[in-house]
């Protein structure tokens, strides 16, 4: 599992997240007129996993229960169509977030019902690794204690159960961007929850070494109307990072949440210019690495080669920011 955590976020690489839920993949597909049906869905994956030279600059992909058992057109499953290329395949394993009990604002992750015989299936399917969602959302009065506390305890419960069915669990405590709070109040609440779910993972006896942690960076709302420098982002994610997260960490994916492919990439970089992290400093982004890519597809085999060009370069973006080196001028110069 060491060995695993540690090959996703090898220099230059990073995790592509496309485990979306039947209602986020039909929300997207909407946006170009394409109808959400299971051989839609199954050519959008298969374009996206036989982009030829994916590997170069993608570790891992993280999969959804229905892509884990397709196939595609030559047969083979589409966890072969990675591990062809050289490409981890993962399992996005949580049922989603529900409204807390009690707590209106506040969502609870659903999901620990069940997991570890399907830990046991998803580990004969072909998955190395794991992936469990939270969500907290600020607002007014929320999130509460309980909420974080709640969430921290499922997460912890998620990453046992993966790494004692032999899985590399990828803990994700998102605080969502959502709203018109500052980057400092954004800064509070994602240093509360990762220091409440780092309590819980060593109150579990989760193996720090063999997982991986998926944060938000550290932003101001989309509604802020003082909206932070990517300079000042770089910097107060780092430093939140490092009041909150082990270094026994292998490395931090952080995802885009709902930034512009674009900003989400300049993000990466200025962080990893930075230069003081104990843990790698890679991404699991979703969007923000399938949009353009989505746009020219539109859902049609003519246009399979021009989106894998799009998802390519964007890949190729995101690798040069793991290291610093991305620039503005590469988003001019696409494969």
């Amino acid at each position: 599992m060491q060995a695993t955590a540690e090959a996703l976020v090898a220099a230059g690489k990073g995790i592509l997240a496309a485990d979306e839920s039947g209602p986020t993949i039909e929300k997207r597909f909407k946006s170009i007129g394409v109808n959400s049906t299971e051989d839609n869905r199954r050519a959008y994956r298969e374009m996206h996993f036989t982009t030829p030279g994916l590997s170069e600059f993608i570790s891992g992909v993280i999969l959804f229960d229905e892509t884990l058992r397709q196939k595609i057109a030559d047969g083979a499953s589409l966890v072969e169509a990675l591990k062809r290329q050289g490409i981890i395949p993962g399992i996005k394993v949580d049922k989603s977030a529900k409204a807390l009990a009690g707590f209106p604002g506040d969502k609870i992750t659903e999901g620990l019902d069940g997991l570890r015989d399907r830990l046991d299936e998803y580990a004969k399917l072909g998955a190395h690794f794991t992936k469990w969602r939270a969500v907290i959302t600020i607002g007014p009065n929320i999130p509460s204690c309980t909420c974080i506390e709640a969430n921290a305890r499922a997460l912890a419960r998620f990453a046992a159960l993966s790494q004692e069915a032999g899985l590399v669990p990828i803990v994700e405590p998102e605080v969502l961007m959502d709203g018109d709070h500052t980057i400092e109040r954004h800064f509070e609440v994602t240093e509360a929850a990762l220091k409440s779910v780092f309590h819980e993972l060593f109150e579990h006896h989760v193996r720090l070494e063999a997982m991986l942690l998926k944060p938000n960076m550290v932003l101001a709302g989309d509604d802020c109307p003082q909206q932070a420098s990517v300079a000042q982002v770089a910097g107060m994610t780092l430093r939140c990072m490092l009041r909150a997260v082990p270094a026994a960490v292998p490395g931090i994916v952080f995802l885009s949440g709902g930034q512009s492919d674009a900003l989400a990439t300049e993000h990466l970089n200025a962080l990893n210019q930075l230069g003081k992290a104990p843990w790698q400093l890679s991404f699991s982004f979703g969007r923000a690495l399938q949009a353009p890519a989505l746009k020219a597809w539109k859902g049609t085999r003519e246009n399979i080669g021009a989106a894998q060009q799009m998802l390519h370069h964007r890949a190729r973006c995101n690798s040069a920011a793991r290291s610093g080196q991305y620039s503005a001028e590469m988003e001019h110069s696409k494969a």
